[in-house]
């Protein structure tokens, strides 16, 4: 039996086993989340600070960004915010999630900013990042509605990420097969040489 060649876990780096976990939990997205990207037409995203919302309110928006943020961070690739994750939330929340969803979505940004509030005396985002973690963590760790939030913020962010152009060509490093193929065209565009004597 061939074994598999894998890296030792203890070198191989966070965003190289969010790589493989995606691929790998690529088929457990959503249906109206996979329908979404599949229809999604590719915008350029504005960096987080110049982005605004046009589904959820600006609050919303805010927190969800911060979430992303602590999801995939920026580190020696971009973080979610540098991509547009919250740009791409916002779209998917507006034209492809089902009213389900949509209720989970806001009800778990909701319960969120209501933990924060008076545990630390400040919204999600005004939170420092190792407070930010704690609570994601209690979310994740929590009742099943939270856990369900957590989920699919999760999805959310990670799709969101993996679909950018910007990840695409530097953490991905996709490169397109160099040329275009012309099938049956004159040999006068080729230069009237026969190869094939």
């Amino acid at each position: 039996m061939n074994s598999i060649d894998l890296p030792d876990i203890a070198t191989m780096n966070r965003r190289e086993a969010l790589r493989r976990a995606t691929l790998l939990l690529g088929i457990a997205i959503s249906p109206s989340l996979l329908t979404g990207v599949m229809h999604a037409e590719i915008a350029a995203l504005a960096p987080q600070a110049a982005a605004k919302p046009a589904f959820l309110t600006a609050e919303q928006f805010e927190t969800a960004g911060a979430i992303a943020e602590r999801i995939l961070p920026r580190t020696d690739t971009p973080g979610a915010l540098d991509v547009g994750v919250p740009k791409f939330m916002d779209l998917m929340f507006g034209k492809f999630m089902t009213e389900v969803e949509k209720k989970s979505f806001t009800a778990g940004l909701a319960d969120l900013e209501s933990a924060s509030t008076p545990a630390h005396k400040a919204g999600f985002v005004a939170l420092p990042p190792e407070k930010q973690d704690a609570l994601l963590q209690a979310v994740a760790g929590g009742a099943e509605a939270k856990r369900a939030f957590f989920k699919q913020i999760k999805e959310l962010t990670v799709l969101g990420y993996f679909t950018s152009e910007t990840v695409g060509k530097t953490v991905l490093n996709y490169n397109p097969v160099p040329g275009r193929y012309d099938a049956c065209i004159p040999l006068a565009e080729v230069g009237n040489r026969s190869w094939t004597k």
